[in-house]
């Protein structure tokens, strides 16, 4: 499988954690602060293998980010993995309500995401 996921988190301390993390699992990580350039990303390179979409960013926040990635051919099968500080059951569910194929809350617990990733293959 490939393994190359994309991270999209306004907090570039979170990008470095997770990057530290996934490349140390073998991962190839590509990342962005922002959500319109996290989907020109998508568009330009169709080898993501998976995205971790931070639901909460200031210009543009996961939820709309997911609906123009689902809304866009070229990139709508893609995986994404919604990572939110909301963690209450009816935050999970909007999640994937949105599009997201599953939800991991902040703080992240790197065996929980792990097994997300895995799961999407």
């Amino acid at each position: 499988m490939n393994k190359k996921v994309l991270i999209v988190d306004d907090d570039p301390r979170n990008i470095f954690a997770l990057r530290l993390t996934l490349k140390a699992k073998g991962y190839q990580i590509e990342s962005s602060t922002m959500a319109l350039e996290a989907i020109d990303m998508l568009k330009n390179d169709q080898n993501f293998s998976a995205v971790l979409m931070d639901m909460m960013m200031p210009e543009m926040d996961g939820y709309e980010a997911i609906k123009i990635i689902r809304n866009t051919p070229l990139i709508n099968k893609i995986p994404i993995i919604a990572v939110t500080a909301q963690a209450m059951p009816e935050d999970r569910q909007k999640c994937l309500d949105a599009g997201a194929q599953d939800y991991v809350s902040k703080p992240i617990n790197v065996d929980i995401l792990l097994t997300a990733l895995e799961n999407l293959s």
